[in-house]
């Protein structure tokens, strides 16, 4: 009876570890809830006092401003293209914005802090809240931000003074990570580099500040002050799948180590030959936004890598009109994790009844 009682107990502890290790692989999300944007999340650049644009900046959604009403240099090409309803210069909508603007601000302002980073240039993190402990939050370089194969994962960056992109900076999501899942409290002003990429919604209390030639996968808020752009390119809707369209996608060279993962421009498979005496063929179909198509990237073709967790054939060496990636969940590692801690349980038993009738 001893023996049967302590036969049952093992198999018990046993299916306990196994049962744990599942649980344990399937906890991929991390970070706080995303930031609930309301009327703001319409659109791709809202100011307090000013909308001011040199060149021909396009957006994908709308450019307002209030208690101010000026919003200059978005008459249309060759000077700037707002998308969604256009404009909105004091009007109700852009009022409403503010607002909501504001609440946004103030709950990204009260997340408790996972840790602090003055300068985000080389680093790799998972969704979480990080401050910059009282300093300028720099990027120099690449940020990387790891969605760990959970497209809900939620990054806040809180900067206690100004934040400063580096010319040629870029922010970039592997995993499943999303732009739109990315929010950005900062304190006084926003001030992105020549050239920078950069990815998330800023939330600025004072003022937005592009040198020029920026990609933004999100929006330029500023609660205050005035939003001046020069000849930037604003990608709002690159995750939303219902209305992406080709030049809203991320370039190819991003989400190499993603093979399912759409994107704009062209990606070659394994399988596709390559010819040392091939002529390039002409694309059979061209963007029909010609604002927004004009401005895009070429990326430089690359041959995806299988990543762990990817579902359904390689992607099609085709440039894509596309969603973002949906990233699956199911990483077989975790359950070859989980078969080899249950037959270690049972390999212990095994070899314990022989031992208790020695």
């Amino acid at each position: 009876m001893n023996k049967s009682k302590s036969f049952a107990a093992m198999v018990g502890i046993a299916l306990l570890i196994a049962i744990g290790a599942i649980a344990g692989g399937g906890a991929n999300a991390s970070g706080p809830s995303a930031i609930n944007l309301r009327t703001a999340a319409n659109f791709s650049v809202l100011a307090g006092s000013a909308v001011t644009n040199t060149g021909p900046t396009t957006t994908d959604r709308d450019v307002g401003v209030w208690r101010g009403t000026s919003i200059s240099g978005f008459t249309g090409a060759p000077s700037g293209t707002a998308g969604g309803s256009g404009v909105h210069a004091g009007d109700p909508v852009a009022q409403q914005a503010q607002s909501d603007l504001t609440s946004a601000y103030l709950a990204a302002a009260g997340l408790p802090v996972t840790a602090s980073h003055t300068t985000l240039g080389g680093l790799n993190l998972v969704g979480g809240v990080y401050d910059s402990g009282g300093a300028v939050l720099d990027i120099t370089g690449t940020l990387t931000l790891d969605g760990q194969f959970d497209p809900s994962s939620v990054w806040v960056f809180k900067a206690s003074s100004d934040l400063v992109t580096a010319s040629s900076s870029k922010v970039v999501f592997v995993n499943g990570a999303s732009p739109c899942n990315v929010f950005w409290q900062v304190t006084r002003t926003a001030i992105l580099g020549s050239g920078s990429t950069f990815g998330g919604t800023i939330m600025a209390l004072t003022s937005v500040t592009s040198a020029g030639g920026s990609t933004i996968y999100g929006r330029a808020l500023a609660r205050n002050a005035e939003v001046t752009l020069i000849n930037d390119r604003f990608l709002t809707l690159a995750c939303n799948i219902s209305t992406v369209s080709t030049p809203t996608l991320p370039p190819c060279a991003w989400m190499a180590n993603i093979p399912n993962a759409p994107c704009a421009g062209t990606r070659l498979t394994a399988a596709t030959p390559v010819s040392a005496t091939a002529t390039p063929s002409t694309p059979s179909a061209t963007p029909t936004v010609a604002s927004v198509a004009s401005a895009t990237p070429t990326a430089a073709p690359r041959a995806p890598t299988v990543a762990p967790g990817a579902v359904g054939p390689p992607a099609a060496n085709v440039a894509g009109t596309q969603s973002l990636p949906s990233t699956s969940t199911n990483d077989p590692s975790g359950l070859l994790a989980t078969l080899g801690v249950a037959l270690a349980g049972f390999g212990i038993l095994l070899l314990a009844r022989p031992i208790r009738h020695l």
